[in-house]
């Protein structure tokens, strides 16, 4: 006997696996179990996605719907892992309780390198895996280093062609091959998924301003990406657009809304919040925006790739900036999003579709940002990144890369390496930020 099991904690990611099976992505099996997995802060209160809307139009791919939160409990599934000594009794009590016997496993999973799904691919040992991606991430690289007992037994990489041509980097270490999920079978699932959806903004052709939630994060204080939004609102106003349809982040505070429905108020745009708990691509079927503005989302590459809907971004500038440490996982999805689509605020490019960078530059750039997070990981793209540097010393490429990082990996466009010092040395610091508090008062005395 063959289980499958397909672990997911989205709704998004649960219509992917659908789409993949629907496919034949995956080869028979007996049984077909989606594990659902919810990753909420707290969990207890949050519903889990077999809870949403439209879950019911997915469930007929699988024979079972099991719960890991509850196999696992009182843990909680992101920061919880088994012991190594643990392993066996983890395995053989897994087992009993989904009935498995001693069924040959296969495993399809989110973010290996992180929990849920490490400890799954742990528990299993010897199964082999299938790790599916349908956000950006999968382009950038592997987070962490993962062991070589459960990373060589990834046979692939399953993803959505959110930009094509552009190639994963996530567990090429291991020599995992991507594959793409048919972009047709996708849609036909999320076209299911919109099917006799109600409680949706009955507005047609709108501007659509996605939130995500970026201060739960830690990247952004909540006062800043209340200002991020208010700023997404006043550039599709400037662009023309009266109808406006927030789909507000299903974690973000109320007062996202409320700062928004004010400065719609002051503009005299009609503003409308979409708080049903549905995917952004039901709106995108059910209300053909005439505008996609967001900050980094996956749902902006959806609506421009899958939908062919106009998009924009804004505040990626400051996201570049203020991730950290360098290789915050987030470094990849935002650099595909600045250097592949038209700023907000660039009336021009939004209305002409253009695109930052052709798929060839965006690939060579992704590489190079891929092997300055992780140089450990990708010691192979050395080569490849010192070259895509040399070549491109302009504003416009460096904002991508942290001049401490490149001069630490000997990178061109670092320091000098007999100044290299000069960051580290204390005394120096003190003495720039004295010449610099002396040039502001003399200015403000000017003035």
């Amino acid at each position: 006997m063959t289980t499958q099991i397909f672990q997911a904690s989205t709704l998004y990611g649960a219509a992917t696996l659908a789409a993949a099976l629907d496919a034949g992505c995956f080869g028979p099996a007996d049984r077909r179990i989606l594990l659902v997995c919810n990753n909420a802060a707290t969990p207890e209160t949050t519903p889990g996605l077999e809870t949403l809307p439209g879950f019911g139009r997915l469930r007929d791919r699988f024979d079972d719907v099991l719960s890991y939160n509850e196999t696992i409990f009182p843990f909680h599934p992101g920061g919880w892992a088994p012991r190594p000594d643990d392993l066996p009794l983890w395995e053989r009590f897994v087992r009993h309780e989904w009935r498995l016997g001693d069924d040959d496993v296969a495993l399809a999973v989110e973010s290996i390198q992180v929990n849920p799904s490490l400890a799954l691919a742990q528990i299993f040992t010897g199964a082999p895996v299938t790790v599916y991606a349908d956000g950006l991430m999968s382009y950038g690289p592997t987070r962490n280093k993962i062991d070589p007992l459960v990373g060589t037994r990834v046979d692939r990489v399953l993803h959505v062609d959110l930009v094509p041509g552009l190639s994963p980097l996530l567990l090429t270490e291991f020599g995992a091959p991507a594959e793409i999920v048919p972009t047709q079978a996708l849609m036909k699932v999320l076209a299911d998924l919109a099917d006799g959806e109600d409680g949706l903004p009955d507005i047609e052709e709108p501007a659509l301003l996605l939130g995500q939630y970026l201060s739960a994060l830690g990247v952004l204080t909540p006062e800043e990406e209340d200002a991020l939004h208010v700023r997404m609102l006043r550039g599709v106003v400037a662009l023309g657009h009266e109808r406006v349809v927030f789909k507000p982040h299903p974690s973000a505070p109320a007062r996202f809304t409320r700062s928004l429905e004010e400065e719609a108020g002051r503009l005299g745009a009609e503003l409308v919040v979409c708080d049903t708990p549905v995917l952004a691509e039901v709106l995108f079927q059910r209300t053909r925006p005439a505008l996609v503005a967001g900050c980094f989302s996956t749902a902006l590459l959806t609506a421009s790739a899958l939908y062919g809907l106009p998009v924009a971004r804004a505040g990626t500038e400051l996201l570049l900036e203020r991730l950290t440490p360098y290789e915050n996982s987030n470094r990849v999805p935002v650099t595909i999003v600045d250097a592949l689509l038209p700023a907000l605020e660039d009336g021009a490019a939004v209305a002409g579709r253009r695109a930052g960078r052709d798929v060839e530059a965006l690939s060579a750039l992704v590489r190079a940002v891929g092997f300055a997070m992780q140089p450990k990981i990708l010691p192979g793209l050395r080569a490849e990144a010192e070259r895509y540097l040399a070549l491109h010393q302009d504003s416009g490429t460096l904002r991508y890369f942290k001049r401490r990082r490149l001069t630490s990996l000997g990178l061109p466009g670092g320091l000098p390496a007999q100044l290299a010092f000069i960051p580290r040395n204390a005394t120096v610091r003190r003495v720039a930020r004295r010449a610099r508090d002396i040039r502001r008062s003399a200015r403000g005395g000017a003035s």
